[in-house]
Order: structure tokens, then C-alpha cells, then sequence
């Protein structure tokens, strides 16, 4: 291990640690915990203590903070990646976007309305074919079995209820679009 050289810890020292609580103000405003700015305050101070020579630097309160930055970038990067243990059997199977927002709650709600009052219009058998493969899962070759019909009946009945529910979504967004435009041109001339 090498010792840093005295001219880089009085370098340091001087034009460094006093630009140190403006770079955790920066990353405090980023949203960055607090134990994590510790961390990436302190990366920052061994990657100083790596270099031979600080003459290229110009601004050391700049350099610094762009060396903090590269860090935090890094450690999103590293963050991103899933390791493998995590997808054991006993893993849920589903990843949750906890990102949702109140919005997309309640369209994802409105859209589950839609499709439920949509298959409620459908024929029975077409409707409980659907639900089965589509919602729980059942194979097709085991739905055909219990309702003592062809694979194909059951691959028509689901494309059927498919068709009908894209059209009646795509309808539904079409109808919302035209409501946005109206609103946008009311808010326009009022």
C-alpha cells in the first residue's frame, strides 16, 4: 500500500475538505441517503490519495465533486445489476414497480372495470375458456379436457374475448384522447 504524498494531503487539506459540505448539500439535494454520501465522500478521498500530482487540476472543488458524482454513478450502475441468488425458489416470482403512481393505480383499476364488465358480456363458455388460460393459468389441452371440447374451440374462445377486449381498450383510449384535446383547447381559449 501506498503512502499518499505529503504536497497531495496539504493540497487536499487547502482546497478539498472546505468544499466538502457544498458536495454533500449537492448529493443531499440528488436524494442520496445519508450513509451512502459517508461512502462516496470517502471513495472520493482515496481516489485523491491515488494521484502522483494535482497541477492539471484547476478547480478542485469542481474536480472533487466530479469524482463524488462518477461514484454515485457507479454505485447505480453496480445497484442495477440483480444478482443471481435473488431469483432462488423461494424468490417471488414477481418483480413490484414501486414506482407506481397514485395515476397509474387508478387507470390499471379502470382498465381491470373495463375488462371485468367486457367478459361479463361474453358467452359462458367463451368467458370461463378465457379466465382459465388467461388469468389462471390453466393449459389449454387441460380446458379443452373439462369442458369436453376441441383444443381449437379453445384457442378460437380465447382470441375471441382477446379481440374484443383490444377493441374495447383501444376505443376507450380513443375516447379519453378526444376528451384530453377538448379539455387541452377549453384551457387554451379560457
Amino acid at each position: 500500500m501506498s503512502i499518499c504524498p505529503p504536497h497531495i494531503v496539504r493540497w487536499v487539506s487547502l482546497h478539498v475538505i472546505p468544499q466538502e459540505q457544498k458536495v454533500r448539500g449537492a448529493l443531499r439535494r440528488l436524494g442520496v441517503a445519508e450513509s451512502d454520501i459517508d461512502d462516496l465522500i470517502q471513495d472520493a478521498y482515496c481516489r485523491l490519495t491515488t494521484l502522483k500530482s494535482v497541477d492539471h487540476i484547476d478547480r478542485p472543488g469542481a474536480y472533487f465533486m466530479q469524482i463524488v458524482k462518477n461514484a454515485w454513478r457507479d454505485s447505480l450502475r453496480r445497484a442495477r445489476v440483480v444478482r443471481l441468488e435473488d431469483f432462488t425458489e423461494n424468490a417471488a416470482p414477481i418483480v413490484v414497480d414501486e414506482a407506481t403512481g397514485v395515476e397509474a393505480t387508478i387507470f390499471a383499476r379502470e382498465q381491470l372495470g373495463l375488462i371485468e364488465a367486457l367478459l361479463a358480456t361474453l358467452p359462458e363458455r367463451c368467458r370461463t375458456i378465457f379466465t382459465w388460460k388467461r388469468m389462471e393459468g390453466i393449459p389449454q389441452r387441460e380446458i379443452a379436457r373439462r369442458l369436453g371440447v376441441s383444443e381449437n374451440v379453445v384457442e378460437n374462445d380465447v382470441q375471441k374475448a382477446l379481440r374484443l377486449i383490444q377493441r374495447a381498450l383501444r376505443d376507450t383510449g380513443e375516447e379519453e384522447r378526444e376528451e384530453w384535446k377538448i379539455d387541452d383547447k377549453r384551457q387554451k381559449i379560457g
